[in-house]
C-alpha cells in the first residue's frame, strides 16, 4: 500500500507541472510572438512481482506481474506553429510569415538572441547623431543579414521608412519613389531543430547544441523555405485558449484522482492498523 502512496504522489507532482505550464500559456495569450508549451510525461520503472513461469506440462506462461511506480515529467515541448497576424499602428512593427526568426543582441552587447516578436522601433543612435537604429522595444539592436546593426543615415523620418517582404529597407526620394537605403536588409534565421532552442524570457530564444547552428535565410540553400516579413503587423501568440482550458480541466481532474488515491490508501492502512484492536 505504501507503493500506491508514492505512485499517487508522483502523479500529483507531474500534474502540478502540467498546470504550471498551462497557466503560463494562458498568462501569455496576449504576448507578441509567444509560443505555447506542453508538458510530456513518461512512466517510471516497473516492479516485477512475478516472472514468466511454465505450467506443469512445461508450457510457457507468458503473463508477468508488474506494477508501475508512478510517472514523471519527461519534457516540456515548444510548439512553433504560426500565430495570428495582428494589425499594428507601429510603422516599425513587423511580423514573420514562415519559420524564420529575427535576431538581436542581448543587453551585454555580444550574446545573440532570436525572437518572433517584431515590435521594433527606430531609435536615435545617440551622441547628437540624427541616424536611426532599429531596436527592440527594450532597446536591443536588431541585426541585419550581415550580422551588424541596422542604421539609416541622414535626417530621415521614421514613419516614412518601409520594409518589403525580404526585409529590405526603403525610403522615398524627392519624387516619392522608394529607394533602398544603403543596401540594408533585416536578417532572418532558421534552425535545423527549432524545438531545441533554449527559451529566454517569454518570446526570445538562445541557440543550443540541440537546435543546431542558425542558418541565415539570405544565404541559405534552395531546400529552405524562406520566410517573408509583413510590415505593420505583429504576430500574436499561438495559444489556443479553448484547448488550454480543456487541458487545465483534465490536469485538475487527474490531480484530484491522485489525491483521492492517497486518501484511499491512508484509509486502507488505518483499517489494517485497527484490526489489532
Amino acid at each position: 500500500m505504501v507503493r500506491s502512496l508514492w505512485s499517487a504522489a508522483t502523479g500529483m507532482n507531474a500534474q502540478q507541472t502540467n498546470v504550471d505550464t498551462i497557466s503560463n500559456n494562458l498568462a501569455n495569450v496576449n504576448t507578441t510572438g509567444y509560443k505555447a508549451q506542453g508538458a510530456q510525461f513518461k512512466s517510471l520503472l516497473y516492479q516485477e512481482l512475478q516472472t514468466v513461469t511454465t505450467t506443469a506440462n512445461g508450457d510457457p506462461k507468458p503473463v508477468t506481474s508488474q506494477v508501475g511506480l508512478g510517472v514523471r515529467t519527461s519534457s516540456i515541448n515548444q510548439y512553433f506553429s504560426q500565430g495570428s497576424l495582428l494589425n499594428s499602428d507601429n510603422p516599425a512593427g513587423m511580423a514573420i510569415s514562415g519559420d524564420g526568426f529575427f535576431s538581436y543582441l542581448d543587453t551585454d552587447g555580444t550574446t545573440r538572441l532570436y525572437t518572433r516578436n517584431g515590435n521594433f522601433t527606430w531609435a536615435l543612435a545617440g551622441n547628437g547623431s540624427t541616424d536611426l537604429v532599429l531596436t527592440t522595444a527594450e532597446g536591443n539592436k536588431v541585426l541585419s543579414t550581415n550580422n551588424a546593426e541596422i542604421r539609416v543615415t541622414g535626417n530621415l523620418v521614421a514613419s516614412r521608412i518601409t520594409i518589403d517582404e525580404d526585409g529590405k529597407i526603403y525610403y522615398p526620394d524627392a519624387e516619392g519613389v522608394p529607394q533602398q537605403v544603403n543596401g540594408l536588409q533585416i536578417g532572418l534565421w532558421q534552425f535545423p531543430n527549432r524545438e531545441g532552442l533554449e527559451r529566454v524570457g517569454s518570446a526570445a530564444w538562445r541557440q543550443t547544441a540541440a537546435s543546431g547552428a542558425a542558418i541565415p535565410e539570405a544565404n541559405a540553400a534552395n531546400n529552405i523555405r524562406r520566410s517573408s516579413i509583413i510590415q505593420g503587423y505583429l504576430e500574436g501568440s499561438n495559444v489556443n485558449v479553448a484547448t488550454e482550458m480543456v487541458n487545465l480541466i483534465v490536469a485538475q481532474r487527474a490531480y484530484e484522482m491522485n489525491s483521492t488515491a492517497i486518501q484511499t490508501t491512508d484509509e486502507m492502512m488505518q483499517t489494517a492498523n485497527s484490526l489489532k484492536r
